[in-house]
């Protein structure tokens, strides 16, 4: 018996079944994938190369199972790290008025072709989830946008975004709004049953650590509950459509805080030459410390992994670093670079917590993201997985942030800090993006770190 035979039955079956021609077991049928690529061909149109691209098994041996301790060594920088600016190798957008999205009609990678087709958008009223809405609108799509707000019920006024829901019925003219709460099983199969939608961008979450820890029954039942009533809903109603879900840096737990690191005096910084690029998809997500956010999006995200590689749908979890944006509710718990523009500019103190200021981030803007969901869409593979993030061109700590928006904005940050970090909290995280890179080469970031401080000051001020 083997799970490598490429000769047998499609997957019409939730079980594995037997192939005629070699009698070995497997879910996996290259009948299957050609019927699934002229169907994704008769989608999207024709694509170069393969439409179905199966990941490969995963023998790279983690470098973050190693539990290596951090090494503060105050001014040590390593040889291969010694004159690097970090965000040089990304040119600002700020004065030559570059894409904010690469829209419809704009510059950057082709987007979607305007076709009757559908998308469903969770979390539609979100950073993400607004920023897909009105991208495969305006590229003719009609979008079914699922939100109920409940981030209002998180993180309170701050937190609400009905003033996103307002901005994107007026934007996006396809976009039909649907306040459905994703715990709801019943109500999540009918609304896939109805729409059938061929493509599902699954944005929706509880997005914060400390409140998982006050509420942890509302964290898990949204982040993995409403995940798995997606992804039977669309294995029922719409089995051949792309399913991308927004998953998270935080299901590698702090598997990223073992890697050997040097404080230099901004920032830390990795301390291997190896590690350069930073975190990529084999570091380990077991025998770590998550905090209950970090665990109940892991539980969503392997979810989605297996109902890839079990049943066979186009599957992708995309596991993101510090997403931003001019359409981000940011609050102190959640959005970080969002929250510090805002905090800066109403001259509120922001708290610092823990690493001395010096942890490190990378920001992706929310239109670089979506442009990758599209990417997938047009080029899906079964259980993917992929780290997104704004890689070390986009990395900052927060004291480098507030310097950028000092520098920018005009805006000095007050701050007050507390030794104690949040749980699950990592030290220095940088997106390693080399594999999306390689199998989506016409993807790249299109926004600075600059360029986003800017741009969410710019909408911050004008709201």
């Amino acid at each position: 018996m083997s799970s490598g035979c490429w000769r047998t039955f499609p997957r019409q079956s939730s079980t594995r079944r037997t192939c005629r021609g070699c009698a070995r077991a497997s879910s996996i049928c290259w009948i299957s994938l050609r019927r699934r690529k002229a169907s994704y061909r008769r989608l999207f149109g024709a694509v170069s190369g393969n439409a179905i691209r199966w990941p490969p098994s995963p023998t790279r041996t983690s470098r973050c199972t190693a539990a290596r301790a951090s090494e503060a060594r105050a001014g040590a920088t390593p040889e291969f790290l010694k004159g690097h600016n970090p965000r040089a190798t990304i040119p600002s957008n700020r004065s030559t008025g570059g894409p904010r999205c690469a829209r419809a009609a704009g510059e950057g990678n082709t987007p979607v072709s305007a076709r009757s087709e559908c998308i469903i958008v969770t979390g539609s009223a979100g950073l993400i989830g607004s920023e897909a809405a009105e991208y495969f609108s305006l590229a003719g799509w009609r979008v079914v946008g699922i939100d109920n707000n409940m981030r209002a019920d998180f993180f309170g006024a701050r937190g609400d975004t009905t003033w996103n829901l307002r901005r994107l019925t007026e934007n996006a003219p396809t976009y039909e709004h649907q306040a459905v709460d994703i715990r709801d099983r019943q109500a999540v199969l009918d609304l896939v049953a109805a729409v059938k939608p061929n493509a599902v961008i699954h944005a929706a979450a509880q997005p914060s650590h400390d409140l998982a820890a006050q509420r942890p029954f509302d964290d898990f039942d949204v982040n993995a509950v409403g995940t798995l009533n997606l992804l039977e809903a669309t294995r029922r109603h719409a089995p051949e459509s792309p399913f991308v879900f927004l998953s998270t840096n935080k299901v590698y737990g702090d598997a990223p805080n073992q890697l050997r690191l040097v404080e230099r005096e901004t920032r830390w910084e990795y301390g291997d030459e190896a590690d350069y690029h930073g975190i990529d998809e084999s570091c380990a997500t077991d025998q770590v410390l998550h905090s209950l956010f970090g665990a109940s999006k892991l539980a969503a995200d392997v979810l989605v992994q297996e109902y890839g590689r079990y049943f066979g749908l186009p599957t992708a979890c995309l596991r993101g670093g510090c997403l931003t944006g001019p359409n981000h509710s940011g609050v102190e718990l959640h959005g970080f670079l969002s929250y510090l523009v805002k905090t800066a500019i109403e001259g509120r103190k922001y708290t610092v917590f823990g690493y001395k200021g010096k942890q490190v981030r990378d920001q992706i803007y929310s239109g670089d993201v979506v442009r990758a969901c599209e990417a997938f869409i047009r080029a899906p593979s079964s259980g993917a997985v992929y780290n997104m993030g704004g890689g070390r061109e986009n990395s900052a700590s927060i004291l480098e942030c507030f310097a950028r928006i000092t520098e920018l904005l005009g805006c000095e940050v007050a701050h007050d800090y507390t030794d104690e970090n949040r749980t699950g909290d990592h030290i220095c995280y940088i997106s390693d993006t080399r594999r999306f890179r390689a199998d989506y080469p016409s993807w790249s970031i299109t926004k600075s770190l600059d360029d986003m401080i800017v741009e969410i000051a710019e909408a911050y001020r004008a709201a």
